[in-house]
């Protein structure tokens, strides 16, 4: 299969990029990676490409414009695209060669990503290396269409099928798809058809035998021979010559490389008059982040095209007028492409504000999310940023029913790698909104949908709010809660109800899931010595848990009764109104709560 990797490669130019699929060796080689950096890296050696950290499966060196073999099967097509998308939008005239087995035409990020890079005329290439099995499913059993390159013309795209053994064959076709890239035309599909010899993997029973029963000469089956056992042992030595081998550090087991901390400004206290809701100021950030930075740019679903362009909530009103379709990017109802696209873009150097138009589509696209952008600065041995923002409304008030209504911070907070928003206030909803595109790792942005006109003083000059510090809502002396999103809003109205009763609680809204400012909880909690916790997710495995636990590991001894928690039912979220506002907790659940753990104290 190196003909497939060799003649492709020497079709591009140095600057030009590709996504390998996992174990892609023969593709890093040929796009001029350094065998030593390489090997190494196999070995899991500190000094390898990616530090040790990324292994075979996910070898890679950005600064050659390899971004990464995949241990997902499809998982490169997303970043190829976005990679495409990022060469369009800096006009740097490059392309992107996306290899994938003939098990990733099964993917739909393919045709996902395809339909977007046709729809924008993006400079990819889509390279099928269809060596007749996916693992050890043979392609005919896998597909209906014998002929991969038929399903091109669903996108309106070309497709070449070239003899992927016959390295100037793969140059020309790989040459004549790039210049047509260059030259803004769009995407084009390649399929080569190639062979492997060997299975899968050591555990694959199926060995070379496949080349004589697939039609392919038995000669080159036996110009490859087979492993002979080491003559000293039931195990194989691996000797080579140079410093590749030789005793060298292992990979540090800390990721403290992976995190570099934005500016760390706080917000601004100039007094102000000026109101906004959530959604304005949320508005007012983006514009103020795209005309700073022109490497920000918008891409979702109707956040240019509905009413007057700003979305179903209005954030992105008006910004595609100033900054045009280029920047503001209305994009299908794909959401598996639009979070890859923006991994892809974020990796080569633009700034990506994603949106997913309800935190429940996520699940849609939890790939590129989870296994892409949380995982690849790490993987890569923090060689690689990825600066891109996945914003999502959630939360429920509304009617909109299960599907429409999910509170799922919990699921990202669980996902090393990335960094987890959750606004409650105009003021914070700009300046989270303003850190989180400027920082080098991807965040997640979390919105809540009965909280967009919401009002509050947002200053005018320029301000940022850092992550990881939480705000003192309102101070107390008796008890401690801490709420997310809507809970925020509905203690401290339940404050002011238990203040007549001699009650006095601090609330306090964490601002981010991650980092979490837990020393400010604590030292909240060793004042008042009791802790609430509350958030509409439902209450099994939600966050509250987790600030629980870290509160009982750093003041227990403070704590005056049992830790309670104030959130969702474990049900999902009905329509009909009476029954949602059961399923998430209401001022009167807090009120009942903080009675319960102050009884007899005040």
């Amino acid at each position: 299969m190196e003909a497939c990797a060799v003649g492709a490669c020497s079709a591009l130019r140095p600057d030009d990029y590709i996504t390998a699929t996992h174990r892609g060796h023969g593709h890093c080689i040929a796009k001029g990676g350094r065998l030593a950096l390489m090997m190494s890296e196999l070995l899991g050696k500190a000094t390898g490409y990616c530090k040790g950290k990324g292994r075979s499966m996910q070898i890679a060196d950005v600064d050659a414009g390899i971004l990464g073999a995949n241990g997902i099967v499809g998982g490169g097509i997303g970043i190829a695209t976005g990679a495409a998308l990022s060469a369009r939008l800096r006009g740097a005239g490059q392309v992107c060669v996306c290899f994938f087995g003939d098990g990733g035409f099964n993917q739909g990020a393919l045709y996902e990503c395809a339909n977007l890079a046709a729809i924008w005329k993006l400079p990819v290439i889509y390279l099928c290396e269809n060596n007749k099995y996916a693992m050890s499913t043979p392609v005919a059993s896998a597909t209906a269409v014998a002929d991969l390159t038929a399903r091109a013309a669903a996108f309106g795209m070309p497709g070449i099928n070239v003899d992927g053994m016959d390295a100037i064959a793969m140059r020309e076709a790989v040459f004549e798809a790039a210049e047509r890239g260059r030259r803004g035309v769009g995407p084009s599909l390649v399929v080569a058809d190639t062979y492997r010899y060997e299975g899968h993997n050591v555990g694959d029973g199926q060995r070379s035998d496949r080349a004589v029963r697939g039609g392919m000469p038995s000669g080159r089956v036996g110009d490859r021979g087979r492993h002979q056992p080491h003559r000293g042992g039931s195990r194989h030595r691996v000797t080579c010559r140079g410093r590749i081998c030789s005793r060298q550090p292992r990979a540090n087991r800390g990721s403290g490389h992976a995190r570099r901390r934005p500016v760390r400004v706080s917000a601004a206290t100039a007094a102000t008059d000026r109101e906004l809701t959530i959604s304005r100021a949320l508005n007012e950030a983006l514009r103020e982040e795209m005309r700073r930075d022109p490497s920000v740019f918008l891409l979702g679903e109707e956040i240019g095209v509905w009413g007057a362009g700003g979305g179903i909530f209005g954030v992105t009103l008006n910004l595609i007028q100033e900054f045009g379709p280029e920047r503001v990017r209305d994009t299908p109802i794909s959401e598996e492409a639009i979070a890859g696209v923006a991994c892809g873009a974020a990796v080569t150097g633009m700034r990506p504000v994603a949106g997913i138009m309800y935190v429940d589509f996520t699940a849609l696209a939890m790939d590129p999310i989870v296994n892409q952008a949380a995982k690849l600065r790490y993987m890569f041995g923090g060689k690689a940023r990825v600066p891109m923002v996945l914003r999502a409304q959630e939360g429920a008030g509304r009617g909109n029913a299960a599907q429409h209504s999910q509170s799922l911070e919990a699921w990202f907070t669980h996902v090393p790698g990335s960094k987890v928003a959750v606004p409650s206030t105009p003021c914070d909803a700009k300046g989270l909104l303003k850190t989180a595109i400027r920082d080098d790792n991807p965040v997640i942005f979390l919105e809540h949908k009965a909280l967009y006109g919401t009002r509050g003083v947002v200053p005018e000059e320029e301000y940022l709010v850092p992550f990881g510090s939480a705000r003192i809502a309102r101070e107390g002396e008796h008890v401690t809660f801490v709420g997310i999103h809507t809970l925020v809003h509905r203690a401290l109205a339940a404050a002011d109800r238990l203040q007549s009763e001699g009650v006095s609680m601090e609330v306090i809204d964490p601002r981010t899931l991650v980092p979490l400012d837990i020393e400010t909880i604590v030292r909240s909690v060793r004042k008042t010595r009791r802790l609430v916790i509350g958030h509409e997710a439902v209450e099994r495995s939600g966050f509250a848990a987790e600030i629980a636990m870290q509160v009982m590991d750093r003041a227990f001894d403070y704590l005056d009764a049992p830790i309670r928690r104030v959130c969702g039912r474990n049900v999902p979220i009905p329509y009909n109104l009476g029954l949602e506002r059961l399923a998430i907790p209401q001022e009167e659940d807090i009120i009942t709560a903080v009675r319960e753990v102050v009884r007899g104290a005040v």
